[in-house]
């Protein structure tokens, strides 16, 4: 438990009651609640007495007991079974909050995307006080977009869904081993569902707890060799467990990690050989099948080196084996040069993601907390900000195997201004700038707010380079290719970011990227210590736009980093 999942507890409950219309000052009371943990600069480790803080009252305070005592709440609970189903969906639509919603829903009845659909096509949404022709337009157009990208889930969503599944089938004996395979495991940025092999002796027994540990909305298909269902949650998904044995488990993962195009491919190396590959080993021609421990064994066998799951895209992959040596492995990383702490919108202190990024191995990190004009994320002033640097020079003489250096994530501001002046970024080690405003700016403001980060000489790098989210927004359409050109003439650092909702830049930019000579980092944007994981996920993210480790910074050692970087 941390301060950041109660924060955003307080925030779904409030928004929760506030599609109920619930009394005002209720709502208020989880809002204000929120505020105030967001306020405080100290880690839910780090305090007394949470209940004792002024503005959690008796309503709010239960709520951190029962999180703390059993890791969910009894209220949360309760109102997502009573707030209509259909009303939650409704939030994608950008504009829509709750109160807004809670509106459509009392005065047409509106409690899902098809009647939102409908009451717009006639016209009714615009009569209803507070919104208009314009806004309905807007709704109109949004649930297009929603519509085109029907049975297909971004990542971060499927991520959630791996991580429950994952959880129970850890507690089924009778499976000694899983993994998951499928589009998800080659990074896909969205799947239509999620593919598991499982290792067991016992498959009826294994499917039947599958079916009990799971929640389920159908049964698509039952048996021996295959488990297919569809998973009763917010979004329905489908979800197919093979069952296999435990000489079989190297060849299925392969086959049913794919791509479609990469086993073609490989059928076709192994039908030049006159053999046949299929999800349960490798037929010789005299019928007999070779069956493998590893995907290693299993790529050896042709002679291939381990092909990892994120480059097995269109089978080129097999006319590039050469280059994947050089490659960026999670092995590479070495340090994380972008995340949050409880002085901004982040879940623990400084000590406590120093502690974790140790726990890693980094020779180095760089705090960047939010800079003031992001209120919304309790962005530092600049008193604060040097308060923050004055705590983390004195706390970095403590350690000896990592160094903490002193950043910022600062907001370049809508009228194309930075949101410190450059006396105060003299004082840090590593400056990011970011846009977090004005999205719908013409293409023309925003590139001149990206030009004036670029030419200032403290500026380090350019995070989340098109503000996107997977399967919710494009972003703040720049011309991308104009930034990769400005990072390369002001020798400035693109980011990667990892989270898996952002995976921002695109694949086919940071190849652009990589081809002009810009310097590339890969980083977590982590604003709690389990969020530092995502790594991986931007890892493989690199791999598939075949990103070298010498391109990316955090691959770099701690004498390369300063001295190229810190001191340049």
């Amino acid at each position: 438990m941390n301060k950041k999942t109660i924060i955003r507890t307080f925030e779904k409950i409030a928004l929760y009651m506030e599609l109920l219309g619930e009394n005002h000052f209720k709502v208020a009371a989880f809002r204000k609640a929120a505020n105030v943990l967001e306020l405080d600069t100290r880690s839910l480790t780090e305090m007394d007495d949470i209940l004792t803080l002024k503005g959690i009252g008796k309503g709010t305070g239960s709520v951190i007991t029962d999180l703390i005592e059993k890791g969910e709440s009894d209220l949360l609970i309760e109102l997502e079974e009573t707030v209509p189903k259909g009303l939650v969906p409704l939030l994608k639509i950008p504009g829509l909050g709750g109160k807004k919603i809670a509106k459509l829903y009392d005065a047409l009845s509106i409690d899902s995307l098809e009647t939102l659909q409908t009451a717009c096509e006639e016209g009714a949404v615009s009569k209803v006080a507070g919104f208009g022709k314009k806004t309905e337009e807007n709704i109109l157009k949004a649930i297009e977009v929603l519509e085109t990208r029907s049975g297909k889930f971004p990542i971060w969503k499927v991520d959630a869904v791996v991580k429950l599944i994952e959880e129970e089938l850890d507690k089924i004996e009778e499976i000694t081993r899983f993994s998951v395979a499928g589009s998800y495991r080659r990074t896909e940025e969205e799947s239509s569902d999620v593919d598991f092999i499982l290792v067991t002796e016992a498959p009826q027994i294994v499917r039947e707890k599958v079916m009990a540990a799971l929640p389920m909305l159908d049964t698509i298909a039952a048996g021996d060799a295959k488990l297919s269902i569809t998973l009763d949650l917010e979004d329905p998904i489908d979800a197919d467990f093979r069952f296999v044995k435990p000489e079989q488990f190297a060849s299925a993962i392969h086959h049913f990690t794919g791509s479609k195009d990469h086993n073609v491919r490989m059928r076709q190396l192994a039908k030049s050989r006159g053999q046949k590959i299929s999800e349960y080993g490798v037929e010789e021609q005299n019928g007999e099948v070779t069956t493998f421990d590893t995907e290693a064994e299993f790529f050896a066998h042709f002679d291939l080196p381990f092909i990892p799951p994120a480059l097995r895209q269109n089978g080129r992959e097999l006319d590039r084996i050469s280059e994947i040596p050089g490659l960026v492995t999670i092995e590479d990383i070495r340090s994380d040069l972008h995340m949050h702490t409880t002085w901004s919108d982040g879940g623990y202190s400084i000590r406590e993601m120093v502690e974790a990024a140790r726990a890693k191995g980094y020779s180095h990190i760089v705090i960047t907390d939010h800079s003031d004009y992001l209120k919304v994320a309790n962005g530092l002033s600049p008193e604060r900000l040097r308060k923050q640097i004055a705590d983390i020079r004195l706390l970095n003489e403590e350690y000896d195997d990592i160094e903490v250096f002193c950043g910022t994530e600062m907001d370049i501001l809508p009228d194309a201004t930075l949101d410190f002046d450059d006396e105060l970024l003299a004082e840090l080690d590593f400056v990011i700038a970011a846009i977090h405003s004005s999205f719908t700016q013409s293409q023309e403001q925003i590139m001149e707010r990206l030009h004036t980060a670029m030419k200032n000489p403290h500026v380090k790098m350019i995070a989340h380079p098109t503000g996107r989210i997977i399967g919710q927004r494009e972003g703040y359409n720049p011309d991308v290719s104009q930034l990769i050109q400005w990072a390369k003439k002001y020798d400035k650092i693109l980011e990667l970011n990892a989270n898996p909702h952002r995976l921002d830049l695109k694949v086919a930019h940071l190849i652009e990227a990589q081809e002009a000579g810009v310097n590339i980092a890969i980083n977590t944007d982590a604003h709690a210590i389990d969020q530092l994981d995502f790594m991986k996920t931007g890892v493989n993210h690199a791999m598939k736009a075949w990103l070298k480790k010498e391109t990316i910074v955090n691959t770099w050692s701690l004498d390369q980093f300063v001295t190229k970087i810190v001191n340049k």
